[in-house]
């Protein structure tokens, strides 16, 4: 037993009732700096702050058997530290005293503590100079979009417009990406905040759906919201955010799919008093996400991987500003996919209900507390559609209907010199042909590659060499 105590660096102390000393380990009167050991030696001496003096010890031990104290522990030259104290009784007459030094504890926290505290405020700065140079940004950013606007006005010359158009466009990317940074760093900082007000909630949706239809529908998309009934019209939230989450998860859902179909569902899942839980789900069958690369998603300045930064642009921030915004209206985010089939953004939000409408928006066989409306939509309930896959698949009727759509527009788009629609065009086709024979798929790349540089006369020759290719396979 005595070389298992020799062995610990806790400080272990054996005494009488008296207070005497008899045994104390080598931890023990290596750090109280005894040189001829503590023995004979009193605990009232190591210990002032429990026992005023040795005659004290026998009065006082008793009511301290089995209480940890945090007390000064002093060394043979008066000098002190911090330590845990706690005291025990043998089975024989006398105690045992177990001490272990907060020194270096209290060393490390007072550190851990300066080191959150610098951090903190390295953050705060941060986060001020990103808000201040996404301010400072944005001003002249403006100010070359509005000279783009006033050229475009008094310019002839469709060569010139289209640059000035390219422009525009960018001047609008670059906004868009200010706008997510200064939304990230007001997040980071604690000072972002939701600003309810009573609003119309079904007015909110249109706008949406008006925004993204024509992009989504032009892309040969076919695109659906549903709102359920039991929604009240006027809800109170935060209308802007609402709409910032929902613009987010459709752009993204537009830049992902190719072939096929987006949806919007908004639910009413549950109703406690005055307040409704909204469940959306924005649904697509576009690229799809591995699931070991799902978790990144949320995570801010992340991409599944470099060739989707490479191939469809952003810069990260916006699923992350999602989940954090989502979080404020007392919500979470999910997300459901699967690679090559498409992905199922869901997310819950709470609003409240204008006093007035409260008594409208409940059941009439509804719960006086509550109401829940079960709804456990699956992604897979979705993907898996026949038309789809008859879509997907080279050769079927399906297939060969869009092909011959997607090259027709494509030809237009490509003779009117809207480039930027003939890539879209190009993109579509090189999904629906990724089965086909490997001339067929090779070609449809070259069409692309062709679009992309703009080149008239390469689309056309490589355009037509696509049609024989497709005629040959029974395309019209």
């Amino acid at each position: 037993m005595q070389r298992a105590l020799e062995s610990i660096d806790e400080l272990v102390i054996f005494f009488s009732q008296d207070g005497t000393i008899f045994f104390a380990n080598q931890s023990a009167d290596k750090v109280l700096e005894y040189r001829e050991g503590l023995s004979g030696h009193n605990i009232a001496e190591i210990f002032p702050g429990i026992f005023l003096d040795m005659a004290d010890v026998a009065e006082r031990i008793e009511e301290s058997i089995g209480t940890s104290y945090e007390v000064d522990a002093y060394r043979s030259n008066r000098t002190c530290f911090h330590a845990e104290t706690k005291f025990l009784e043998l089975e024989d007459d006398g105690y045992i005293c177990i001490a272990s030094d907060l020194t270096e504890g209290a060393y490390l926290q007072r550190k851990i503590e300066q080191v959150q505290k610098e951090a903190e405020e390295a953050a705060k700065v941060k986060s001020e100079f990103v808000a201040n140079i996404t301010h400072e940004l944005r001003t002249p950013v403006n100010g070359i979009l509005g000279n783009i606007l006033e050229l475009k006005d008094i310019e002839d010359d469709p060569d010139k417009k289209k640059v000035l158009s390219l422009v525009e466009r960018g001047c609008g990317d670059m906004n868009a990406i200010i706008n997510n940074i200064l939304d990230f760093s007001k997040l980071e900082a604690g000072k972002f905040t939701i600003e309810n007000r009573e609003f119309d909630f079904y007015d909110m949706v249109d706008y949406v759906e008006s925004i993204h239809r024509p992009k989504i529908t032009e892309k040969g998309l076919e695109f659906s919201i549903s709102v359920a009934p039991d929604i009240p019209r006027r809800i109170i939230g935060d209308e802007l955010r609402i709409k910032q989450i929902l613009n987010n998860l459709l752009s993204n859902a537009c830049k992902f799919t190719s072939m096929g179909r987006i949806a919007v569902e908004i639910v009413k899942a549950a109703q406690l008093s005055g307040r409704i839980e909204l469940f959306f789900l924005v649904i697509d069958t576009g690229i799809g996400i591995k699931k070991e690369n799902q978790d990144k998603l949320f995570q801010s300045f992340s991409q599944v991987d470099a060739s989707i930064s490479r191939r469809f642009g952003g810069t990260g921030l916006g699923l992350n500003i999602c989940k954090q915004l989502v979080s404020l209206m007392d919500g979470t985010i999910h997300l459901e996919s699967e690679e090559g089939k498409g992905s199922m953004f869901s997310f819950n939000i709470w609003v409240d209900v204008p006093e007035e409408k409260v008594n409208q928006t409940k059941d009439a066989s509804a719960s006086p507390k509550a109401e829940h409306r079960k709804f456990q939509p699956k992604f897979s309930d979705f993907s898996a559609d026949g038309k789809l896959e008859a879509l997907r698949t080279f050769g079927t009727e399906e297939n060969i209907s869009e092909l011959e759509r997607n090259l027709n527009k494509l030809i237009l788009s490509v003779e009117m010199e809207n480039w930027e629609k003939a890539e879209t065009f190009a993109n579509v086709m090189r999904g629906l042909t990724e089965e086909a024979p490997k001339e067929i798929k090779n070609n449809a790349l070259r069409v692309k590659m062709a679009v992309q540089k703009e080149d008239y006369d390469k689309t056309a020759l490589t355009v037509k060499t696509l049609r024989d290719l497709l005629e040959d396979r029974g395309v019209q």
